[in-house]
């Protein structure tokens, strides 16, 4: 009988989101490939430090603890075949089960995801991210410097997102940004009982929200706990959470925070990922947790 992932829980992350090969990578811009591959070759039997996503990957991998196959986990990067080893060899001394990857020696992996059925891809390099999204997939570039912690509430993954332009569509931050904050929060209270188009990030909510559902009545002691954190404020608040409801998907925690920064709120939440499409509020939260910027929406229309 074929293997097949269909009904599983997929996540794709290059191995720069994994582990942190930054060094590597700093020879791999000055020195080119050949120099590069014989680098992580001779790096073997050296296991690369927990990367952004390892807390995240960690967790997620517990729910297939019982022996069922609830997730998957395939690596899927730019690397060249060779180089690939090393990953493999850094997750087996991680303990982490990876069994599948793809290895693509510089060209764009995003083309991949398709076959894979992913439900979310990590990576730390700008154009593959924009490319998944474009193609319809959630996707996010991994801050480097954010902290990671991936001993803390051990039975428990807790991934926080932003609002709009993430769980949403950028449909009322564009009338922020072109009309000011008294027409969005008139616009938000006219619409209220509307509910908002989905954005890039809603099928990830759903697919978690799934998975939570899979393995309650199994042996797994992990839990997801999720959180909305977002600018929005009263009345804007209504129809997040209007949307929310009409979707059929509750999130256990919600965060209106009317333009507070965000990072001391996730250090309180200690999320293992945090999605947001903006830099400045990615800037704060790395200092709380791992971190995603989603290139897209209004915001990130001039930077292409």
């Amino acid at each position: 009988m074929p293997v097949s992932l269909d009904g599983k829980f997929v996540v794709a992350l290059s191995s720069r989101a994994l582990f942190d090969f930054e060094e590597e990578n700093r020879v791999f811009d000055e020195q080119g490939d050949t120099v590069y591959s014989q680098y992580q070759l001779e790096r073997l039997d050296a296991p690369a430090a927990h990367g952004v996503a390892y807390p995240l990957v960690k967790k997620l991998l517990a729910f297939n603890g019982d022996g069922a196959h609830r997730v998957e986990v395939v690596i899927l990067s730019r690397n060249d075949p060779v180089s690939g080893l090393r990953v493999f060899r850094s997750a087996e001394a991680a303990q982490l089960k990876l069994e599948r990857g793809v290895f693509t020696r510089g060209r764009s992996p995003y083309r991949f995801l398709k076959p894979l059925g992913a439900h979310l891809f990590l990576s730390a390099n700008d154009s593959d991210v924009k490319d998944a999204l474009a193609a319809g997939y959630p996707a996010a570039r991994v801050y480097s410097k954010s902290l990671v912690d991936a001993e803390r509430h051990a039975d428990e993954l807790r991934i926080a997102f932003d609002g709009d332009a993430v769980l949403f569509s950028d449909e009322a931050e564009r009338v922020f940004q072109t009309q000011g904050l008294d027409e969005f929060q008139a616009h938000e209270k006219r619409n209220a009982m509307c509910p908002l188009p989905p954005g890039p990030f809603k099928p990830l909510l759903a697919a978690l929200h799934n998975l939570q559902a899979a393995s309650r009545s199994s042996a797994v002691p992990m839990r997801i706990r999720t959180a909305l954190v977002t600018a929005r404020s009263s009345p804007g608040h209504e129809r997040a959470i209007r949307t929310l409801m009409d979707w059929n998907i509750a999130v256990d925690e919600a965060m209106f925070l009317g333009g507070l920064e965000k990072g001391p709120f996730l250090k309180e939440f200690e999320p293992d990922f945090f999605f947001d499409d903006q830099v400045r509020h990615c800037d704060s939260a790395a200092e709380a947790g791992p971190t995603g910027h989603v290139i897209s929406g209004v915001a990130n229309d001039a930077k292409g």
